[in-house]
């Protein structure tokens, strides 16, 4: 029997399209024939030093190891593998992998990836290489690689966005050769969400040249900087070869964090109870329990979360398991049956990263066709100390008397006074009422110069950092997220979603605009609407993208051709997303607005893993 990998929920564990697979075992490849294609030389000055370092190490590294004519199929492996010691991933890979008297196996030995790494390696080789094994099998394989063969916590966490589905801005590609050469097509987190020796990362990018041609115009491009020593156009150093130095380096297969992590790794201990914290865009904060039970070596859940705008509670049950000590794959499901595409009372896909001591996790827990909800979640281990969770109402203003916080955790103790609380300078804790163990109210009033700024909320040595939004006054306002993607669908394919909503913003205490020390207050209640993104003059792609409704939810229209548009062109386009607010006011008395870039394109026709090997 041949079949991909299913995650806990038993499901095939997919993933959207422009993902880039990890390393398969083919043919050694010859060099291509392409042409090289010269493109514009692009120097950016903050990234000069950086490109040329890399580049430097390319050319003393090509020297030294004549590779500079040979295929990284070739290259002599100098790196010590890490042995696979797992009989099944033995039996199952070790016929085409072959093993060395060290326990070494080709390739394998000589990468870490995260679980979702594992999973499309085993997925290729079932279609590409005729592999021949069980769901069962391949999860336990994946379990057993994504833990012994995985990342260190340090190494996970900057790109635990890419395993938890967000759409982010990516602040972790060291300079623009690099983003051109390995980014333009797929999240950069994809190849850092894996560690390889030098020879891999070759033949990793041997790989991409031989299955996507493009791969070989941006890699073979001169790189944007060029170092002093190299003399163009006789020898430029190119785009691949900058990368293969600097992951090398930087993302290379012994490294520190994971010869400290790896004799720590054990059997994760995580039944027990777990103070929840929870955010979901347009719907609200949530607080709530999560009680952990332990399944043999996989982690049954009942969860109920508290909504603290509405007071609305609901209750889920999942299972889960852990991958290298720390990292959580998981599903949940409600009671109910979802009333809107953003309702998240139906199934939800948990990814969480669990501190190394295990005393706290967070992560998101996702939903959609195209994951586009999410719900953002922190976790702290309740073990009979008292433990915070969050406050409410967010944001309070300097000079303000007698305003009602109310203080969520477990366990807060029923004799609390007000100089147990200290929510930092020039806030004044005047009574405390507990109403249970999870809620407390404190009476505060906050001084005209109080400072501004994320104050800590603290009892005595339980601190909630960074909770509590002291304010001056609200400066302007920003729309989340500031640029958005939402997909066409309904008749044939499922519609991508988008949420939308206000945030009010202080300038912080340097009352400059735009700067590191400007921080969120609170959400702020605002009417919505779409306005026209000029791009093509006849193209009115407000009336045919979507709806957007009073609380900034945006339903995209139906894919398709349509004839009421000129040239019968499908209903995608761009707009403009707005928020003026109801109350706020700026300097010159007007309403506060806002607004977002929303672009509405076609469906993902096709989902793969893999271009190669969709079907």
């Amino acid at each position: 029997m041949t079949a991909a990998h299913e995650d806990v929920d038993g499901k095939a564990c997919g993933s959207t399209a422009f993902e880039l697979p990890s390393p398969s075992e083919t043919p050694p490849l010859l060099r291509s024939t392409w042409r090289r294609v010269s493109g514009r030389r692009v120097l950016l000055a903050p990234l000069l030093a950086t490109t040329v370092f890399s580049a430097s190490i390319v050319v003393a590294q090509v020297k030294a190891d004549n590779e500079a004519d040979l295929d990284p199929a070739d290259w002599v492996e100098k790196e010590a593998g890490i042995p696979v010691t797992d009989p099944l991933t033995l039996e199952k890979c070790g016929a085409c992998h072959a093993p060395d008297d060290k326990g070494n196996l080709s390739r394998i030995s000589w990468i870490r990836a995260t679980p979702e790494g594992w999973s499309q390696a085993i997925k290729r080789m079932v279609k590409l290489n005729g592999l021949s094994i069980t769901p069962q099998e391949a999860r336990s394989v994946v379990k057993y690689l994504g833990t012994w063969h995985g990342l260190a916590p340090e190494e996970a966490k900057p790109v635990m966005y890419f395993a938890e589905h967000r759409i982010q801005d990516e602040t972790i590609i060291p300079n623009e050769t690099i983003h051109q050469g390995c980014a333009s097509c797929h999240a950069f987190a994809q190849p850092m969400s894996s560690r390889r020796s030098h020879r891999e990362w070759g033949l990793l990018q041997n790989m991409h040249k031989a299955l996507y041609s493009q791969a070989e115009v941006q890699m073979d491009r001169p790189a944007e900087a060029q170092p002093a020593d190299v003399e163009p156009p006789k020898k430029p150093v190119t785009r691949g070869q900058v990368a293969l130095a600097w992951l090398s380096k930087e993302a290379d297969l012994h490294s520190k964090a994971w010869a400290d992590w790896r004799p720590r790794i054990r059997t994760p201990k995580l039944a027990g109870k777990w103070l929840l914290s929870g955010k979901l865009r347009g719907q609200g904060r949530f607080v709530g329990e999560m009680t952990i039970a332990s399944a043999g070596d996989d982690f049954t859940t009942t969860t109920t979360l508290r909504s603290l705008d509405t007071g609305k509670t609901m209750t889920r049950s999942g299972k889960g398991l852990v991958y290298a000590g720390y990292s959580w794959r998981g599903t949940s499901a409600g009671n109910g049956q979802p009333a809107r595409p953003d309702d998240m009372s139906g199934t939800l896909r948990e990814t969480m990263w669990f501190a190394p001591d295990q005393s706290s996790a967070e992560g998101r827990w996702y939903w959609g066709d195209y994951h586009e909800f999410g719900l953002d979640v922190k976790m702290i281990r309740i073990t009979g100390g008292p433990v915070l969770a969050a406050v409410s109402p967010l944001g309070v203003k300097t000079g303000t008397k007698s305003t009602e916080l109310h203080i969520y955790g477990a366990a807060l103790p029923p004799d609390m006074s007000a100089a147990d609380l200290d929510f930092g300078g020039g806030v004044t804790v005047r009574k405390v009422a507990v109403l249970s163990p999870g809620e407390a109210v404190a009476t505060i009033d906050v001084s005209p110069q109080a400072i501004v700024g994320l104050h800590d909320v603290a009892l005595n040595g339980v601190v909630l950092p960074k909770a509590l939004p002291v304010y001056g006054s609200i400066d302007y306002m920003k729309v989340s997220p500031e640029t958005a993607l939402a997909h066409l669908g309904g008749i044939k394919y499922g519609k991508g979603y988008e949420q939308f909503e206000a945030i009010a913003w202080s300038k912080g205490p340097d009352g400059k605009p735009g700067t590191d020390d400007d921080f969120p207050i609170m959400p702020v209640d605002a009417d919505w609407a779409m306005k026209e993104f000029p791009t093509v003059t006849y193209d009115n792609d407000v009336k045919f993208v979507g709806q957007l409704d009073k609380a900034g939810f945006f339903t995209p229209n139906v894919e398709g051709p349509n004839p009421e548009r000129r040239f019968s062109r499908n209903n995608y386009g761009e707009v403009w997303i707005v928020a003026t607010a109801r109350t706020l006011k700026d300097k010159d008395g007007k309403p506060m607005s806002a607004q977002a870039y929303l672009v509405t394109t076609v469906p993902a026709y096709k989902r793969w893993d893999q271009p190669e090997v969709s079907q």
